[in-house]
């Protein structure tokens, strides 16, 4: 139940020789600068990047993994550390690139495709690089934006430092007189389990007072983050960061704030299901962390081995193909289970192309959890199906459809679980409460924090000054708006913006959990109706990896984000679940 990594280097000594001939690669590369108008070269050029891509993904995935598995261990930080600094290089010596391509023009350079089917792949690259043409500058203030690349990197990692290598743990006293270590991984399941709002609210408190000892150096980092985001949106000339971020993949910034829009509109279900759960749990006063509650108590836990089984027996109707995939994402050495000290938190499928993908979770045996393996194995199912369909350029699929085939796996899990169900009362709430959560976590949740970004930048890019205080308000109003909850008499819940790896790690990305949520809804619900040719389409989807955009697939798919009525169907589905809990808690 631990990565197998020697599938990527059998010894340390292979994976150094991996990395050297990186280096050479990444060196040679360089020489070619003033070069590309000679179509041999041009030639040369990136055939070489293919050769990097067959040995430097590889490299660069055993040191992730590697260092993932104990952020404490400072050799393998090292490691991936020159593993990254290497990287950075390519960057730099590859900044000639792309002015050199437009310099030559858009019909020189795909002619020059067209003469060489060995480097095709590159073709819709090319097209995506003409296409933000205005955005590209010139040779040496492209040289100058590689080298500011890994300064803007240094939030990050100054996060990643904070939150996870430097982390405390605190201990708390349970009612029953043990004292639990409580982590950021397993702090829900221990304030599922609890029946003492005191001892919940110490379970809460343990964890999210780090964020409050910490909250001017988390104010500074995610300032830093926000800075290196608006720097590069004025060097490319974009009118704001969001900007920035959509106009690769053609995303319309009005989907993004339909998608808010939408949200802030269908508000009320939300509302009457936390009146419901407040009034069926017998709180006095309904706190976030009592979200971790379940409606009925069941002190199931379910093996790992279990969960496969039901993720297993859930896609049983589905082609033999997409079948063997899903074992194969599960297999032995694939799959990092348990939580361990000093082991990267939460759950992710990496995948790097024509690699086997490789899941890390941290299992605590939960319902949760067994979605949590549905869901990782659907983006490594994703990973496989695009290596099937595209060449290695073209397999990794953009972020906004990256959601798309795990939701696709939880939706139809959920399913398998209330058609196994015997259906008592306690079984149909369960469920119930479950898909519910379901909604709000992928689709409101991820809204209001997408929220958030969208008004931190704003902030930063009117030039007002960014404090704890200042990003604390942000959340505060958010969850009144969303939730009708007062959060700021909740203490330390206003910290949750430093809780969120993802606003530090990676802008504007959690809008696309909820984007994704409603297309796999949509997807799934073809397949479901058995509506002709859904489940090749959606094959298709996955098969597709990135060699289109993401907008487009998703529409040739058969959903159409343009629209607001993809997003209201997502609250549809949520106010017909609410109103089936009132029927089954009134019984």
């Amino acid at each position: 139940m631990k990565w197998d990594l020697s599938y990527l280097f059998a010894t340390q000594a292979a994976f150094e020789k991996a990395y050297k001939q990186s280096l050479v690669i990444i060196k040679k590369l360089g020489t070619y600068k003033g070069k590309l108008s000679d179509e041999v070269l041009f030639r040369e050029y990136f055939l070489l990047q293919i050769d990097l891509n067959k040995v430097g993904l590889r490299v660069y995935q055993y040191a992730s993994l590697l260092s993932d598995l104990n952020k404490k261990d400072l050799e393998n930080a090292k490691q991936l550390q020159k593993v990254q600094i290497a990287f950075a290089q390519l960057g730099e010596n590859c900044s000639f690139e792309e002015p050199e391509l437009l310099a030559l023009g858009k019909d020189v350079v795909l002619g020059m495709v067209a003469k060489f089917p060995e480097i095709a792949e590159f073709k819709f690259n090319f097209e995506k690089l003409f296409r933000r043409q205005e955005h590209v500058l010139d040779d040496a203030s492209e040289a100058l934006l590689a080298n500011f690349n890994r300064l803007a990197q240094s939030g990050r990692e100054l996060y990643s430092s904070l939150s996870v290598a430097d982390i405390q743990n605190g201990d708390v006293m349970l009612d029953s007189g043990e004292i639990v270590t409580i982590t950021n991984s397993n702090y829900r399941a221990f304030i599922a389990k609890s029946n003492s709002p005191k001892e919940r609210q110490d379970i809460f408190e343990s964890v999210y007072s780090y964020f409050d000892v910490h909250k001017n150096t988390y104010s500074s980092i995610y300032k830093t983050v926000l800075e290196a985001d608006n720097a590069y949106r004025k060097a490319r000339k974009y009118g704001t960061a969001l900007e920035s971020k959509l106009f690769n993949d053609a995303i319309p910034v009005a989907v993004y704030h339909s998608l808010a829009a939408v949200a802030k509109e269908t508000v009320a279900p939300i509302k009457k299901y936390l009146e419901l759960r407040k009034q069926a749990l017998g709180l006095e006063v309904y706190h976030t962390y009592d979200r971790f509650l379940d409606l009925v108590k069941t002190d199931k836990e379910y093996e790992f081995d279990e969960a496969k089984s039901l993720f297993f027996a859930s896609i049983e109707k589905f082609p033999a193909d997409f079948q063997k995939k899903a074992h194969s994402v599960l297999a032995d050495g694939f799959v990092d289970v348990y939580e361990q000290e000093g082991k990267r938190t939460g759950a992710y499928s990496s995948s790097m192309p024509d690699l086997h993908p490789f899941i890390l979770l941290n299992y605590s045996k939960t319902l949760a959890d067994v979605f949590t393996v549905a869901h990782e194995a659907g983006h490594s199912i994703h990973s496989m199906y695009a290596a099937e369909g595209q060449p290695a350029t073209l397999q990794d699929y953009t972020i906004f459809v990256a959601e798309v085939a795990s939701t696709f796996n939880e939706h139809n899990l959920l399913d398998y679980f209330i058609k196994e169900s015997k259906a008592s009362k306690n079984e149909k709430i369960a469920l119930l409460q479950r898909a519910i959560d379901d909604i709000l976590s992928t689709f409101y949740r991820q809204t209001l924090f997408a929220c958030y970004e969208l008004e931190a930048h704003r902030l930063i890019e009117a030039g007002e000054p960014i404090t704890s205080d200042t990003l604390s308000k942000i959340m505060i109003d958010l969850y009144r708006d969303f939730y009708d909850l007062d959060i700021s008499q909740e203490n330390l819940k206003p910290f949750v913006w430093a809780y969120i790896p993802h606003l530090f790690y990676t802008p504007f990305y959690v809008y696309q959990y909820a984007t994704s949520f409603a297309a796999s809804l949509k997807l799934y619900e073809n397949v479901k109706e058995g509506k002709k040719g859904a489940f090749a389409k959606y094959i298709g989807l996955l098969q597709s990896g990135g060699s289109a955009f993401p907008v487009d697939q998703l529409k040739k798919a058969g959903v159409d984000l343009t629209k607001k009525d993809a997003f209201r169907a997502v609250s549809n589905r949520l106010s017909e679940l609410v109103d089936q809990l009132a029927l089954e808690l009134a019984a």
